[in-house]
């Protein structure tokens, strides 16, 4: 018999898509009770070499690459949603990207404290600065504002430790999770895809329907984190946000 599922929220976000940026927004903005209470879940499009070893675990990466209409499209939507919460956006330009690069050193932060800080920076260099957060010279430069080893971040996507230990456990959780696209929210049994779906999955947390159990992973910081564990981040709710290392949305996927 399948285990039971745990009835911890959870909220597989991406730096990418810029629908996951407004679900972020809308968290810290809207409901700041909740973005506290979700587990934070890194879903990133892996490379050949996370397919691989994805692939040797039996496990796949559940999305399609979106045509160029849909990809059209997104481009009015996006602005739509921005301009209806006042967002300023600056579209970014990806050259060749290799999104191991802005995602990867998520673990990095963790292990200081600053994970809610580097969720937030680098979503600002994106989305509202138009930053190429696949190079590594701008996460060098993220990572040095942070206070974090600016080689060793800007290095992440070459670390062994982190693609075929935490990063891997990412990827198979996402697929076991069956995260198609994002952003991408849980609870319980219940799945939740896109911005459009964040109300109910937010009515859900609150009526605790779901909620109040399940173990916090060694990398969840506890409710009342210290103020370095927020140092950059300009949503002082978002410090007592939950994080997850194995387990770590309309969504354009």
């Amino acid at each position: 018999m399948a285990a039971k599922r745990g009835k911890v929220p959870r909220f597989y976000f991406n730096f990418r898509s810029p629908y996951s940026w407004i679900a972020y927004r809308d968290l810290m903005d809207r409901y700041p009770d909740v973005a506290q209470a979700v587990e934070w879940h890194l879903w990133w499009e892996p490379d050949a070499d996370g397919e691989r070893r994805m692939a040797e675990h039996g496990h796949h990466f559940p999305y399609s690459a979106m045509s160029r209409e849909k990809h059209l499209y997104i481009l009015q939507d996006v602005r739509r949603l921005t301009t209806d919460r006042g967002l300023a956006v600056s579209w970014p330009v990806d050259h060749d990207p290799v999104w191991e690069v802005p995602h990867l050193p998520y673990f990095l932060a963790l292990d200081a404290g600053l994970g809610p800080a580097w969720i937030e920076r680098v979503y600002r260099a994106r989305w509202q600065e138009g930053r190429d957060i696949c190079d590594r010279a701008t996460i060098a430069d993220i990572a040095g504002e942070l206070g974090l080893p600016a080689e060793r971040a800007a290095a992440a996507a070459d670390d062994e430790e982190l693609r075929g230990g935490r990063g891997l456990r990412a990827l198979l959780a996402l697929s076991d999770a069956g995260a198609f696209g994002v952003p991408f929210f849980t609870h319980g049994y219940d799945k939740f895809w896109g911005v459009d779906r964040l109300a109910a999955f937010v009515a859900s947390v609150r009526s605790g329907s779901g909620s109040g159990s399940g173990a916090r992973s060694r990398d969840t910081p506890p409710a009342g984190a210290s103020d370095a564990d927020v140092a950059g981040a300009s949503d002082a709710d978002f410090a007592a946000a939950r994080s997850a290392d194995p387990g770590h949305a309309g969504g354009c996927g």
